[in-house]
């Protein structure tokens, strides 16, 4: 890796990409017409001490998924993102690795959904993107790192969530997930990354181990869910998952049905905004 050239090229595009395209307020003063390094920073979900570092040059050898969350996070094209590969000193990640790129295409869907919670997901359940909206609903995921991004650990082995289920769908949706983890590992079994996350699982859960070793197979699919809020109450939502295809992205959508006081509660969260219902 070239340090110096990584941190200018990072610098250099980071000063491009206007905030309101990246879904961020534009208000306020700014030196620059682009991203402060504090917004690429909780855009990628790394700290802003390291995107410092990274620009500065006193940081080397950033890891592949540092990578790819930069390179969304800026918005870069596929020649572009390659490009930021070979900057860092690390080969593109091939066909055997899960796909973790948010195309231009996909990222203008998100953005036409800014009222809609929405996450995206890889093929592995890991975190790519979340929008206000879906922070709002379902709590801040900017300091979640490693691991704790993957909803699969985060189901087994992370703190309560505010989706609320009977035993019985627990257990169901529990198998689902490991299924699908099982089946995701079936097409990319030579991604490290994807292996790691199953070891930890099945060293840290008893229960992801009883499942995986039983050879569960089944998929996580739609479905409705009831969520705890602290700040607008309970909402039952639907839960769409919408598969990109070629890409192997998962996108997760939550929408109420219109007139009913579940709506009501999902609008009100669209104005209350995500700001005074940090928790």
């Amino acid at each position: 890796m070239a340090p110096g050239k990584f941190g200018r090229t990072l610098h250099r595009w980071r000063d491009r990409v206007a905030p309101e395209a990246a879904g961020l307020p534009a208000g306020g003063h700014r030196r620059t017409a682009g991203l402060r390094r504090e917004e690429l920073a909780q855009l990628a979900g790394i700290s802003v001490d390291y995107v410092t570092r990274l620009e500065q040059g006193r940081a080397s050898n950033p890891s592949p998924q540092v990578v790819e969350a930069l390179a969304r996070a800026l918005r870069l094209s596929p020649d572009e993102r390659e490009h930021m590969f070979h900057l860092a000193g690390l080969a593109p990640p091939g066909p055997d690795a899960v796909p973790a790129y948010i195309t231009p295409s996909v990222q203008r869907l998100l953005d036409r959904l800014a009222g809609t919670p929405v996450a995206v997901y890889d093929a592995a359940w890991t975190l790519l993107l979340a929008n206000p909206m879906y922070t709002a609903l379902m709590g801040d995921t900017s300091s979640w790192r490693g691991f704790e991004r993957n909803g699969v650990w985060r189901n087994f082995v992370g703190p309560e969530n505010r989706v609320r289920s009977t035993p019985e769908e627990r257990r169901a949706f529990l198998a689902a997930l490991v299924g699908d983890l099982r089946a995701t590992a079936g097409r990319y079994h030579a991604d490290q990354g994807l292996q790691r996350l199953i070891a930890e699982l099945h060293r840290t859960s008893e229960r992801f181990a009883e499942l995986w070793d039983s050879g569960t197979v089944g998929r996580h699919d739609a479905s409705r869910k009831t969520i705890d809020h602290p700040r607008v109450g309970t909402l039952t939502l639907d839960c769409d998952v919408l598969n990109v295809n070629g890409s192997d992205l998962r996108i997760m959508i939550y929408t109420a049905e219109p007139g009913t006081p579940d709506a009501e509660r999902l609008a009100l969260l669209g104005v209350l905004g995500t700001q005074s219902l940090v928790g």
